[in-house]
């Protein structure tokens, strides 16, 4: 009685404070003071817009519909099997899509440090776990290049910038950081199963500093996949960081001099997971590299291939000396067409094909709108939304393996969230962006069973505002993705598709079902900022999410003309339709339920209650007990981490307080 008097106790002082701390949680390694969970985000207050980026709520207007307008009603033939598709792509994870993020701002995205993960952060990482079975990060950009592993940084922090490089026209600053980076990095992974690539430093080949690769293999272990070895290394001599000669071989033997430094590090257990070129294509081509002779003298060491590329750039809205500023509202339509992905691909096809004779995999490393940022009212509005996932599935189809979606600080566009500043973390949540609706809705595309193969079918005409994909998993018809990139209130129109699998005239069995199921992306205009839903549910507006969808998800059935062998399905401007060709495909789309995380501790220490983890020890964890990568306190139902060392006994503690913290804090405001 005495204990549960206590609990009792406990959830009664939660009511007058923010955020519970548990001590004495062993994580992968203990913070000098608590090991916990930092949630930034509280019950929202109004402010003034702070005038950073990530929060601008400038908007657009619609770009006027195109003349003459696409037809209203077309035709959509699907072959009942890959094997009978001419030119369908490889197959793909379902963790195609993920995350570049920029290693000055992992503090700000991850966590203050090992202690302290980001709920908000792990929130969303969890929806897209739970669609796509993983979650592939990369930590780095062009902040990996000059990054130095010290034992204290002059703040104290997990990272500090120690000064700006004048001569780069981003003024990208040089970092400090310490092992507790990839600390903080092994114990996101002990609660999700989230993989890492990690950028090296490359500034300096004559003294190389493997520190970053040493321990990344020794604390993250099997959840690191590899590491980046040079950084856009052909806008090197341009950022003046290599002479002005620099060239293909100048880079070709760099990389070797990598290489080598690898090959003879015992500390060093893998020696095949180098990753290169890592190109812009801003003033060499892949070619120009593949002809140095790169890919036959380090297929052994490589483990995938890489690029980095952006349709456009704002550097000249922020930096002097680099071009005349572009207005958004001038290019807007540039997104709005399914040739901007087709474009951004079309001179890197042969290079996809070169990976699979060499098996490797072919990574989009770092991409997004556009470099320096993205644009206001493109970047954060629902055009990024439509636009990142044609894109995606365009580089799906292009034999791409996975695509990165650039994460930067408050002070860009493109985020697909954003943490709210510093000093109003105590009274705001979260922002999403635009573009995470894309990275959540796509592995819903692919489906759960890393079989997905798409096919790109030109649809209505092979018109540019009405694209669509088919996706083929296990061999067999399973989605159809339908896009429109009109709105109706710039003379835009819906339309509607009508699909059929076989039959007619084609001498091929009919296996059209007898109705389909649907989901939507919706909103009112693609310059809309912040109500955009995704079968209904949506993240809210600005400094609104702590990463957990709001709403009743909405799936609708459409019946089909058994008569016809047709589907008919009504595609509104603008709009994305997810259409699921059978009960096994609308299965394998689904998420399973979603784990959340819950606040332990916030930095802001007063009104803080505290319990130590025995008082709780006998809780049963609350919908994670099958999660092979979460913890359990029922015996044999938790499954080990592939992280080293990795101990997941923190989401005990979570999953024990979740719903008494939420209810508590939802009667308190």
């Amino acid at each position: 009685m005495a204990a549960i008097r206590s609990f009792l106790i406990l959830l009664c002082s939660i009511t007058a404070a923010h955020a519970v701390t548990v001590y004495n949680q062993v994580p992968l390694r203990a913070h000098p003071t608590s090991t916990s969970v930092t949630d930034t985000s509280a019950p929202s207050a109004s402010s003034a817009y702070t005038g950073l980026a990530a929060y601008d709520t400038t908007r657009l207007n619609p770009p006027a519909a195109p003349s003459p307008l696409p037809a209203n009603q077309f035709g959509v033939f699907l072959m009942p099997t890959s094997d009978m598709v001419q030119g369908i792509g490889i197959q793909t994870k379902s963790s195609f899509a993920g995350l570049s993020i920029e290693m000055s701002v992992t503090n700000q995205v991850l966590g203050k440090d090992s202690g302290h993960i980001n709920v908000p952060f792990l929130n969303f990482m969890a929806l897209l776990a739970e669609r796509a079975g993983e979650v592939v990060i990369r930590v780095g950009g062009n902040t990996q290049d000059y990054a130095t592993l010290v034992d204290k940084t002059p703040n104290g922090g997990i990272l500090g910038k120690v000064q700006e490089d004048t001569a780069n026209p981003t003024n990208t600053p040089t970092l400090v950081y310490t092992e507790d980076l990839l600390y903080l990095m092994g114990n996101i992974s002990s609660f999700l199963p989230i993989d890492w690539f990690l950028g090296v430093p490359f500034n300096d080949t004559q003294n190389m500093h493997m520190d970053i690769v040493e321990r990344g293999e020794r604390i993250l272990g099997e959840r690191v996949l590899g590491f980046q070895v040079g950084n856009e290394p052909d806008l090197y001599a341009r950022h003046q960081h290599r002479p002005e000669d620099y060239g293909p071989q100048s880079y070709f033997q760099e990389f070797g001099q990598w290489r080598d430094a690898w090959n003879n590090n015992a500390n060093v257990q893998n020696k095949s997971n180098l990753i290169g070129p890592s190109l812009a294509l801003a003033t060499w081509t892949m070619q120009q590299v593949w002809d140095t002779g790169f890919l036959d003298t380090y297929q052994n060491s490589l483990s995938a291939i890489s690029i980095e590329r952006y349709p456009a750039d704002n550097c000249a809205a922020h930096y002097a000396g680099v071009g005349t500023p572009v207005n958004p509202q001038d290019v807007i339509g540039n997104y709005l067409t399914h040739q901007s992905g087709v474009n951004i691909v079309r001179d890197i096809l042969n290079s996809t094909l070169l990976a699979q004779q060499y098996k490797k995999p072919f990574i989009m490393f770092e991409t997004n709108t556009a470099s320096c940022g993205g644009f206001p009212g493109i970047s954060n509005s629902f055009t990024a939304s439509l636009w990142g996932l044609d894109y995606g599935l365009q580089m799906v189809y292009s034999n791409f393996s996975h695509a990165l979606f650039h994460v930067g600080g408050q002070n860009v566009y493109y985020n697909p969230f954003t943490a709210a500043p510093t000093n109003e973390s105590y009274f705001h949540q979260w922002t999403v962006g635009s573009l995470f609706y894309s990275l959540m809705v796509m592995p819903e595309v692919l489906g759960k069973s890393n079989t997905a193969q798409v096919v790109d079918l030109f649809a209505n005409g092979a018109n540019d505002y009405t694209p669509g994909y088919a996706i083929y998993e296990n061999g067999k018809i399973a989605r159809v993705a339908l896009f429109n990139y009109m709105t109706v209130s710039a003379g835009g129109i819906a339309y509607d598709a009508t699909i059929q699998i076989g039959g007619g005239q084609s001498g091929i069995p009919s296996t059209t079902p007898q109705s389909v199921k649907v989901k939507y992306l919706l909103a009112d205009s693609v310059t809309e900022l912040t109500n955009i839903t995704w079968a209904g549910q949506t993240f809210g507006g600005q400094f609104e999410t702590d990463g957990r969808l709001l709403g009743d998800e909405q799936i609708q059935t459409v019946q089909c003309d058994t008569t016809a062998q047709t589907c008919t399905i009504h595609v509104p401007a603008p709009g994305f339709a997810l259409v699921m060709m059978s009960d096994e495909a609308a299965a394998n789309s689904e998420a399973t339920t979603t784990q959340t995380f819950s606040t332990t501790a916030v930095t802001k220490t007063a009104n803080t209650a505290v319990a130590d983890a025995s008082m709780i020890a006998g809780s049963n964890g609350h919908s994670g007990k099958d999660r092979s990568s979460l913890g359990s306190t029922s015996k044999g139902s938790s499954g080990a981490g592939k992280a080293a060392g990795v101990v997941p006994g923190m989401t005990i503690l979570f999953t024990a307080l979740f719903g008494a913290f939420f209810f508590m804090r939802a009667m308190s405001s």
